[in-house]
């Protein structure tokens, strides 16, 4: 028996009923009032939301290990620059806040649900005091930290810390830093009678590196980067010892220039040496 194969025809669609125009107005006018209405249910909302007192901020957690920031400190200086409520609160503004406190380095706020705020703070740790040789605060005694940041901090709290100086242009804390961390054990590992800390570090408008021990010795160790600083230092250290034992006297000042080696001289004694071998005595 033949099989009939039947072919289905598409859907006649009707045209589009075009509605008269009064009724197309009415209904852009209906559908912006309810957008008004949803619009202003939902600012209500959330200004009930900045108003209401469940949600007022009650306490606030304070997190990380604290030694120079005090709670009441964090109080006189931080809480008076917060504002609003739970949700209502700008943590970027809250942020610099608790940054602006003396010792606070950096802090991350947080909410907790749902009237209590977290911040986590890390203290600066103080590595060294610094002053500028230029610029707007030239002169101004101020702190280093360990990432050879400058931070300003009440120069009380270590007054009895023992910690180098560092003098130099505006914005060379951190280089002068980590030559500091490469010279210090050098110095502080040799029984020379040179001196085992450094008071003081200078870096020149030109470049060239100075350290001041705490025996009184001065070492110029001229211009480099902290490689070439840093090699030329324990060259010197290296060498250095046969000619305060050959005069057996204390070392007062060396100068490291020399592109062939370096003079010295000793309390009473006058000399110039390469590689520490002394070519004149007075």
């Amino acid at each position: 028996m033949a099989r009939l194969n039947r072919i289905r025809m598409p859907p006649v669609l009707a045209p589009p009923v075009r509605l008269p125009r009064d009724v197309r107005l009415m209904n852009a006018v209906f559908a912006f009032i309810v957008t008004g209405l949803v619009a202003a249910l939902l600012a209500a909302g959330v200004l009930w939301l900045t108003r209401a007192p469940a949600f007022t901020l009650r306490a606030i957690e304070v997190q990380g290990t604290l030694t120079r920031s005090q709670l009441p400190t964090l109080r006189t200086h931080a809480l008076p620059e917060l504002a609003g409520n739970f949700f209502s609160i700008d943590l970027a503004e809250a942020q610099r806040a608790f940054e602006s406190v003396p010792w606070v380095r950096r802090a991350i706020v947080r909410r907790i649900w749902p009237d209590r705020l977290a911040v986590q703070l890390e203290e600066h740790e103080v590595q060294a005091l610094w002053e500028a040789s230029d610029g707007d605060q030239a002169g101004m005694t101020r702190l280093v930290n360990t990432f050879g940041e400058v931070f300003e901090a009440n120069l009380g709290d270590v007054e009895d810390e023992e910690l180098p100086l560092f003098t130099g242009p505006e914005g060379r804390a951190a280089e002068m830093l980590a030559l500091w961390r490469r010279l210090q054990p050098a110095f502080g590992a040799n029984g020379l009678g040179v001196g085992r800390q450094i008071e003081r570090l200078t870096l020149s408008g030109r470049g060239s590196w100075r350290v001041e021990l705490d025996r009184g010795v001065v070492v110029e160790m001229g211009r480099g980067n902290e490689a070439e600083v840093a090699e030329r230092t324990e060259r010197f250290l290296r060498t250095v010892g046969q000619m305060t034992a050959r005069y057996r006297q204390p070392l007062l000042h060396a100068d490291l220039r020399h592109a062939d080696g370096y003079a010295i001289r000793l309390r009473g004694v006058s000399t110039a040496g390469a590689a520490g071998t002394a070519s004149k005595a007075n």
